[in-house]
């Protein structure tokens, strides 16, 4: 059974969910606490390995405007490093208002503001995730 993982990657952190095997539900695994990117691909390639996973989406956080900013940029080098590592396809996922939207969802869920840095990643993953999946069910 194959999932399909999302990754959330920021400068401190990189937020990971994961399909269910159906492909239909992204569900929120982990937040990886950065450190080099040889030892953050090394620990996403034990999840890549333990779960299953076929297809990696990674969010791609570009401006307002649809243009790919430094970010961007920082997102795309890591993922050409992650490459070299998996043979696995990786595409990229519009993650714009996603943090905003996992902000909006701890809130609601009387999340404390100093607790939610350890949510907000892995949530915004999982909507990274589903989004790509609503998309693939839907055509």
């Amino acid at each position: 059974m194959t999932r399909i993982m999302g990754l959330d990657i920021g400068d401190k952190t990189i937020g990971v969910a994961l399909s269910d095997p159906m492909f239909l539900i992204a569900n929120p695994l982990e937040t990886i606490k950065r450190k080099k990117a040889s030892l953050d691909i090394v620990k996403l390639l034990k999840i890549i390995e333990d779960n299953q996973v076929s297809q990696i989406v990674v969010g791609l956080p570009k401006n307002m405007n649809n243009s790919i900013g430094p970010q961007s940029m920082k997102v795309m080098s890591f993922v050409d490093l992650l490459r070299k590592q998996t043979d696995k396809e990786i595409v990229y996922e519009d993650e714009r208002m996603t943090t905003l939207q996992s902000e909006r969802v701890l809130i609601d869920m009387d999340v404390r503001r100093e607790n939610r840095k350890k949510y907000i990643d892995k949530i915004a993953a999982t909507f990274i995730l589903q989004t790509y999946l609503d998309r693939r069910t839907n055509g």
